[in-house]
């Protein structure tokens, strides 16, 4: 029997960011009673951006039932990265906290060098931390907005990919989130769109750059999907009907995007690089 998942509208509502998962109306489904695992990613050793909250924590979540320790990189919410962690250790794994601003790229060699001390090794490096908001016109966005999306969304996936990969064995994987945004741009979100069509180039390249390493590069494009994201970046007004734009008529779950993730994280991929995998409720990226 299918999932009855939530469709729009949904309750007014409106957060501050970068937003609070225990503040939403419905609640975000993570996986936490659906995800089964069953060994695909035994004892391999993750970093994920943007893992307290999201499609970082449902990724976290199936990683550690598929066998992964995990370090959990995010900005400052400091709830959400607990209830994560919590999620993690449960499923008998390793989880680390990484507060901080990825925006450094001193914090980004950071967390790198903290996942080598703790776990000897980087077999996954998700990069999932994104910033956006909503402007209506381009004379609103201000050369600070712009720098930060920029900065938090593309430069520092370049500086985490930099200092990750040299501590990345063969078979390794590095995965991206871009976004639908990548194909077919809201013009209110013109900065975040950007930014993901560069995540989309940017992976072709690396998987080309880093094959004679033998180090897998692919991104996942979701959707609308139902993260604090949307109601600490979105008028009420779209919050409300967000998701009914797509042929499936609603947005979609976290734990939606979570296999996507493991599949392009497991050794059994081992010829899928520089693939974008869409997760759009039916929206073609072609």
């Amino acid at each position: 029997m299918a999932q009855d998942f939530p469709k729009p509208p949904f309750p007014d509502q409106k957060q501050p960011m970068p937003g609070s998962s225990a503040a939403m109306d419905p609640q975000p489904d993570y996986g936490e009673d659906s995800y089964k695992g069953s060994g695909r990613l035994a004892d391999k050793k993750a970093i994920i951006t943007g893992g307290d909250s999201g499609i970082g924590r449902a990724v976290a979540l199936a990683y550690a039932r598929e066998g992964a320790d995990v370090l959990i990189s995010y900005y400052n919410e400091e709830e959400d990265a607990r209830e994560t962690q919590r999620l993690v250790e449960a499923a008998g794994r390793k989880a680390l906290l990484m507060p901080g601003d990825i925006k450094d790229p001193a914090h980004c060699r950071a967390i790198v060098d903290r996942a080598v001390k703790e776990f000897g090794r980087i077999d996954i490096l998700v990069n999932n931390a994104a910033h956006q908001a909503s402007f209506t016109s381009i004379e609103e966005i201000s050369d600070e907005e712009w720098d930060v999306t920029f900065r938090t969304n593309i430069h520092a996936m370049f500086y985490l990919c930099k200092a990750a990969v040299p501590h990345m064995p063969e078979g390794s994987a590095i995965i991206n989130t871009t976004s639908v945004n990548a194909d077919t741009p809201s013009p209110q979100l013109l900065a975040y769109a950007t930014t993901k069509g560069a995540i989309q180039n940017f992976t072709g390249g690396l998987a080309q750059l880093l094959a004679e390493k033998n180090i897998r590069v692919n991104c996942v494009a979701p959707g609308p999907i139902w993260t604090p994201l949307i109601p600490s970046t979105m008028p009420p007004e779209k919050v409300k009907e967000f998701g009914s734009q797509v042929p499936m008529k609603r947005p979609g779950q976290p734990r939606e995007l979570a296999s996507a993730y493991v599949m392009l994280a497991e050794p059994d991929s081992s010829y899928v690089s520089g693939a974008t995998i869409a997760v759009t409720g039916g929206k073609p990226i072609l």
